[in-house]
């Protein structure tokens, strides 16, 4: 079981996907995402299994929560340097997303 300790490893960032493309070599349906996490971070790639709720040109400027203290995995020929965050629904997996609080 995961405690509050694990959990406070975790460093979670908002970022913008900058560019998306098709990722026809995965195993599962995937994109390769490009996501900006600001100076600090810079630009990290991310292998997502979300093509049953997302279509390419709709994820362009979103903003969405990513894990970026991972270790980079590979995805077939692609290093997936950050865990994308989402969560299961009935279509598919759907991105968490910021909300902005005025």
């Amino acid at each position: 079981m995961a405690t509050f300790d694990d959990f406070q490893k975790l460093d979670m960032r908002v970022g913008e996907i900058t560019r998306a493309e098709a990722f026809p070599k995965a195993r599962k349906p995937a994109y390769k995402l490009w996501v900006d996490f600001g100076e600090e971070i810079g630009i990290k790639q991310s292998s997502a299994q979300i093509t049953d709720c997302y279509d390419l040109d709709e994820l362009i400027g979103k903003q969405v929560l990513g894990v970026v203290n991972f270790p980079p995995m590979r995805v077939a020929d692609f290093s997936s340097e950050i865990l994308v965050m989402g969560v299961y629904s009935e279509q598919g997996v759907v991105l968490i997303e910021p909300v902005t609080v005025k």
